[in-house]
C-alpha cells in the first residue's frame, strides 16, 4: 500500500545524509514521500503569516507516518520536537531512524546523537513512558534501511491504525 510519509530532520547538519534516505524511498513504487524541501523554502515559511507552524501543518496533511531521521544534533531542534508533538496529537504512525553512520559525501559518518523520541513522554498507569518506548527506532546502516524502510513504515502505520 502506498503511504504518504513526512520526514522530520535537522536540515543544516544532516541534509546530505537525508537525501540518501529519501532518494532510496522516493524511487520505489510503494512509497510516496512529501516533496523534499530546501533551506530557502524553510526560510520563506518563517517570513509568511502563520510561519513555520502553518507550513508544518500543510506538510503533515494527508500523511500516515512521520519518520524522524536523527543525527548528532537533531534532539535539540525546536521544529523537530514540534513535528513529533504534532504527529503524536494527530495520531500518525511514527518511527525514528539513526542516520549517524550514513556517510556524508563530504564529511563521512558522524557522532551518534540522542533519539528525539526520548524528549517526549506520557503518563501511563502511573509511569512515565517515553515515546522511544512507544515507537520503533532503527539504525539506517546496521538495520539495512535501504532494504527495510518500506516495511518499517508499514509497521508504524498499522500500529497507529492507519
Amino acid at each position: 500500500m502506498a503511504r504518504k510519509v513526512f520526514f522530520s530532520f535537522h536540515y543544516e547538519r544532516d541534509v546530505r545524509r537525508i537525501v540518501q534516505v529519501r532518494n532510496s524511498w522516493v524511487v520505489r513504487p510503494e512509497g510516496e514521500a512529501q516533496p523534499f524541501y530546501d533551506k530557502a523554502e524553510f526560510e520563506e515559511a518563517k517570513r509568511r503569516a502563520g510561519g513555520i507552524e502553518e507550513w508544518i501543518e500543510q506538510q503533515l496533511k494527508g500523511t500516515s507516518v512521520t519518520v524522524i531521521l536523527f543525527g548528532a544534533e537533531t534532539y535539540d531542534r525546536k521544529w523537530v520536537r514540534h513535528e513529533i508533538e504534532r504527529s503524536y496529537k494527530l495520531k500518525k504512525g511514527m518511527l525514528a531512524i539513526d542516520i549517524h553512520r550514513i556517510k556524508d559525501p563530504q564529511k563521512g559518518s558522524d557522532v551518534q546523537g540522542k533519539n528525539p523520541l526520548d524528549y517526549w513522554s506520557i503518563e501511563k498507569n502511573g509511569r512515565k513512558v517515553y515515546f522511544s518506548e512507544m515507537y520503533e527506532t532503527y539504525d539506517w546502516v546496521n538495520d539495512d534501511g535501504y532494504k527495510n524502510l518500506s516495511s518499517w513504515i508499514e509497521k508504524a502505520a498499522k500500529a497507529a491504525g492507519r
